[in-house]
């Protein structure tokens, strides 16, 4: 099953005197990975290269180290372990000496491997969206029973009545979710699935 980050992360390491900083992050949009690029990129550096994968969605640049021998290293990385909806950069000063082209994708792609391997991660998990209306009491119940199922809420709207709630849950645990806020609701919060 994919993961996703939980968190930024970052692994250091230097190889024949090049200086080497990874840095990791959880994206939910390619310009989200963009600005991640460019937030954390050092212009001082030498090099910086990354890789980023969003579903079916990827890009890496080699950012002028020979073709193929630090994007493509970083993004299969990021694929080898099961990663999805992460970017990674990786930031070189170079030390005087050459590491040829195979030194380089073992430096890229293992800084990237390392950085990964140590970051905490989370299950992603396939959800369905939908949109529900609940009492002000029924509320925190609501949420719970949610939270218990694995479910996000994404929106919550405040009217006169009560609240409108846009929620995500996984296709198996939905009838689940159905039974349990007709229990609380005495039959009123119905699903209604979001187009």
């Amino acid at each position: 099953m994919p993961s996703t980050l939980v968190d930024f992360c970052e692994f250091r390491e230097e190889i024949r005197k090049s200086r080497f900083i990874t840095l990791a992050g959880p994206i939910t949009s390619a310009a989200q990975a963009q600005a991640f690029i460019e937030q954390h990129s050092d212009l001082d550096a030498t090099h910086n290269c990354w890789a980023w994968k969003l579903g079916d969605q990827y890009r890496s640049n080699d950012d002028g180290e020979p073709g193929g021998t630090a994007g493509r290293p970083i993004l299969a990385a990021i694929e080898a372990q099961d990663f999805d909806q992460v970017v990674v950069l990786v930031i070189r000063w170079y030390g005087g000496i050459q590491l040829g082209t195979g030194g380089l994708a073992r430096a890229y792609g293992g800084g990237a491997n390392k950085c990964l391997q140590q970051a905490p991660r989370r299950a992603l998990i396939h959800r369905q969206a939908f949109h529900l209306e609940c009492g002000f009491s029924e509320l925190t119940l609501v949420k719970l029973r949610l939270a218990e199922l694995d479910g996000l809420v994404e929106e919550e709207h405040f009217t006169a009545n009560g609240v409108q709630l846009s929620i995500a849950v996984s296709p198996e645990q939905v009838d689940t979710l159905r039974r349990q806020l007709a229990d609380l609701s005495r039959g009123r919060i119905l699903l209604h699935v979001t187009e």
